[in-house]
């Protein structure tokens, strides 16, 4: 047991390493809803790698990181953001607005209109359906 909490300790620890570039690159928002003035927490999108990766981190409001979480709380008109931020300039926000539209797809009209309308890059693309 403590093998597996120590090295939990150490990831976190390299993700607080990576935490001031994090909310740089942010500017100290939700890069998923913009939210400012919230509870930011690192997300790291799967798979993940061995050590933390800040092209492969995201900075996200408590709101988004639960509901990445524990996906069957996502619901609702109130995640629209996302048919605009999948077609941000960083690939790990695409792949996560992806991931999350496709969700909402199976019960939102809005997600699955943004769903046709997205193009990846072959590389995004292969990295939003990889999800181990």
């Amino acid at each position: 047991m403590a093998k597996g909490y120590d090295t939990h300790q150490a990831r976190a620890l390299a993700l607080q390493a990576i935490g001031k570039d994090l909310a740089r690159r942010a500017k100290s928002k939700c890069e998923l809803t913009g939210a400012a003035g919230v509870p930011l927490r690192a997300y790291e999108v799967p798979p993940v790698g061995g050590a933390p990766d800040l092209e492969r981190t995201l900075l996200l409001s408590e709101a988004c990181h639960d509901v990445l979480e524990h996906p069957k709380r996502l619901a609702g008109r109130g995640w629209q953001c996302l048919a605009e931020m999948v077609w941000s300039d960083f690939p790990a926000v695409q792949v996560v607005a992806w991931r999350m539209l496709n969700q909402l797809a199976k019960t939102e009209d809005w997600a699955r209109d943004a769903l046709d309308q997205v193009v990846l890059d072959d590389e995004v693309e292969a990295w939003a359906k990889n999800t181990k």
